[in-house]
């Protein structure tokens, strides 16, 4: 029984919030506008080794509401796991990185980006479910080409 060595792992060490940022650079005036604001959200991820089969994985959202060419305001967020991942396949590595744990952080920054909208005096921003899969596989095609097809 090998399973003490060779065994793969996955665990969550721990998620946090790594960064958050609210700006109303055009406040109080702005907020008498009625127009129904511009809404366009970003997101980003990452992924960086911090130790032997330990890894940060963020992703980030950055949400900018505009009326006419005014900021209402921008909220970006950045939400981090840890997670432990040893005994992959090097191939199923980046994988991982790329969908499962954003899949489990996601949920988290969509909670931070709803909660700090309705707190700064705005309806929430709920953000839509992401397909991190179809994301990792377009990034992979863009990036290569070669092999993979």
């Amino acid at each position: 029984m090998a399973d003490q060595d060779d065994t793969p792992v996955f665990q969550i060490q721990r998620m946090y919030l790594k960064d958050l940022s609210l700006e109303q650079p055009n406040s109080p005036q702005i907020l008498l506008e009625q127009q129904q604001p511009q809404v366009d959200i970003n997101l980003s991820m990452g992924a960086e080794g911090v130790a032997d089969g330990i890894f940060e994985v963020t992703v980030t959202a950055t949400v900018t509401t505009k009326v006419g060419e005014r900021t209402l305001f921008l909220v970006e967020a950045k939400q981090a796991g840890i997670f432990e991942i040893r005994h992959v396949p090097q191939d199923q590595l980046q994988g991982i990185l790329s969908i499962v744990c954003p899949q489990m952080i996601y949920p988290y920054l969509r909670a931070i980006v709803s909660d700090v909208c309705t707190r700064a005096g705005f309806p929430p921003i709920l953000l839509t479910e992401v397909n991190f899969q179809a994301m990792f596989e377009a990034q992979q095609a863009q990036a290569g080409g070669n092999g993979a097809n």
